[in-house]
């Protein structure tokens, strides 16, 4: 006597291994896509090479949001939304990384100053998603946004990370490297 699988369970068990295969390759794009987009920190270096070069791309995010026509409301969404992810992958790199390390390396009250900054950064974020309609308050805004991250950065990069480099050995170093592209990962 002969026994035959239920059509229904054959068909049960296809659509659960598919399902299983559609969740790997969603798992799959997933992290191929963070590898994608924290790749251009990683592969500008060191830490600070690294944040500087995130800088720049942020920087050139200001500008091109500033040359957004007066009413192209969904461009100047899009490009605000660009900004936030790339602030807020940035901001958790140094808030989980960068500033613990200058702790470390006797610079409390500077890491706590820019920490600080970075409530402000929010702030400005929150502000320009509420006036993204009316242009002429949304270009004040962002003026006043990027003349004030961009002496941020400059602080950052001309005065504050060379300090850290100079506390840090080549290991200490590189572990840090390491470590800000783990954080980087969680929200690229």
């Amino acid at each position: 006597m002969a026994t035959h699988a239920h059509p229904s369970h054959s068909n049960s068990g296809a659509m659960l291994v598919g399902a299983g295969i559609g969740a790997g390759l969603a798992f799959l794009g997933m992290v191929g896509r963070k590898l994608a987009v924290q790749a251009p920190t990683a592969l500008a270096g060191e830490w600070d090479k690294a944040l500087a070069a995130e800088h720049d791309m942020a920087l050139a995010l200001f500008d091109k949001l500033r040359d957004v026509p007066a009413d192209a409301d969904s461009k100047r969404t899009l490009l605000l939304m660009q900004l936030k992810h790339a602030l807020g992958k940035h901001a958790l790199e140094e808030e989980n990384a960068i500033y613990p390390a200058m702790r470390d390396a006797g610079m409390e009250a500077e890491a706590d100053a820019l920490n600080g900054d970075h409530g402000y950064v929010k702030q400005y974020l929150y502000d320009l998603t509420d006036l993204v309609k009316d242009d002429a308050a949304f270009q004040t805004r962002l003026a006043a946004f990027r003349t004030d991250i961009e002496s941020h950065m400059r602080r950052e990069e001309d005065e504050l990370f060379p300090r850290l480099r100079q506390a840090l050995d080549h290991q200490a170093a590189n572990r840090l490297t390491r470590r800000m592209n783990r954080e980087g990962l969680k929200l690229a």
